[in-house]
């Protein structure tokens, strides 16, 4: 039996862009039939080798019009999300490695991802601390909270991390949330109708030039 299409899930849990297309991504997914392969990375990496820039360091006029584009989105999507949360910037490599881990488990992190990025963008909690963490494993129904916390820790989850940015950097993905379909990347969750519509055509990825 042939193994159903994957597409490959670049993100962070500290993306607010991750958060909103969060749930429309695993939707799509669901429609079209595709396994989703979950690939965190170290966006400030992704960044220094893409040209991108980490929020306080862009142009105003930048950091003014993301406002602008969170608005539209938030209404769009019908979820709630603060434009400056409590607890943003935030290191999120805990969070990123406890994806890992749960997949490593066996479990699927859509749930555990999902509370997580509501709880930095949404709840004003701080996804950093471990007991945030706890909490939000369990709401997602994982039932080895600790032992996923501890797992985390585990130097091969570091390594994927390196291993999954340098893939993101390698596919030309400027940031997150990244979606890849046959080595053809789509940036941004405001990308899903044109991913879906490549998913459904089964046309032929495209290529840079």
């Amino acid at each position: 039996m042939n193994a159903r299409p994957a597409l490959d899930y670049f993100l962070t849990c500290m993306s607010p862009y991750a958060y909103l297309g969060h749930r429309a991504f695993l939707a799509l997914a669901q429609r079209q039939g595709v396994a989703v392969r979950y690939r965190p990375v170290r966006l400030l990496r992704q960044f220094e080798e893409t040209g991108g820039l980490p929020l306080g360091k862009r142009a105003p006029a930048r950091q003014r019009y993301r406002l602008l584009e969170l608005q539209r989105w938030r209404a769009f999507r019908e979820l709630p999300l603060n434009l400056a949360p409590k607890f943003y910037p935030v290191d999120a490599e805990h969070a990123d490695r406890c994806i890992l881990a749960l997949l490593d488990a066996g479990h699927d992190p859509g749930e555990f991802v999902f509370a997580v990025l509501r709880a930095l963008w949404a709840d004003e909690l701080d996804i950093a601390d471990r007991t945030v963490l706890e909490g939000l494993l369990a709401q997602a129904g994982i039932a080895e909270v600790e032992s996923i916390l501890d797992a985390a820790q585990d130097p091969r989850h570091g390594a994927a991390l390196d291993a999954n940015t340098r893939d993101a950097i390698a596919l030309d993905l400027p940031g997150v949330p990244g979606y890849v379909r046959d080595g053809e990347a789509f940036w941004g969750q405001d990308r899903l109708d044109l991913l879906e519509h490549a998913i459904a055509s089964g046309r032929a990825p495209y290529r840079p030039g």
